[in-house]
């Protein structure tokens, strides 16, 4: 049996006397606070650090938007589709998206062997707020790097030293 770290929830965690978490609306206008999530903090155990996990990977989210904009796609594709990344990378990514259950593979009894991959539900509704992070990024990430600079410099606001 395999343990469950702090990272990982066991079958009904998060959950108060069998009671499910509120249902937090996911319109590009939702407003979501820790209360709608279940609690009133983000604990180790919240259920927004699900999201956070799934977007903190530096690939999964464009395979994902990728997989968005282009439908089912075959591993070949996506690499022409996704510059900078390698085929071992993309496998990596494709492996855990399925793995939580964002991507669905479908193979093709064929010769030579057909694979491909499509978006499940969960990960159609994660194109929403994957956008709406690529809008924020186009307004602001100008301004990010140019403080990354700024502290960069030990001269001009750099951390203490």
């Amino acid at each position: 049996m395999r343990e469950r770290g702090a990272g990982q929830r066991a079958s009904g965690a998060g959950q108060s006397g069998g009671r499910e978490a509120p249902r937090a609306s996911y319109g590009p206008d939702a407003a979501v606070t820790a209360g709608d999530l279940g609690g009133d903090r983000f604990a180790a155990d919240c259920r927004a650090r699900v999201a956070f996990e799934v977007l903190a990977n530096r690939w999964d989210s464009v395979v994902v938007f990728v997989l968005g904009e282009g439908g089912p796609q075959r591993p070949r594709v996506l690499l022409d589709r996704i510059g900078g990344i390698s085929p071992k990378v993309l496998n990596e990514a494709l492996r855990r998206l399925e793995r939580n259950g964002l991507v669905e593979r479908r193979r093709y009894a064929q010769a030579p062997p057909r694979v491909d991959y499509r978006l499940t539900e969960a990960g159609t509704a994660l194109l929403t707020p994957i956008r709406a992070l690529g809008a924020w990024a186009a307004a602001y990430a100008d301004t990010v790097l140019e403080a990354q600079d700024r502290h960069a410099r030990p001269d001009v606001g750099g951390s203490p030293g």
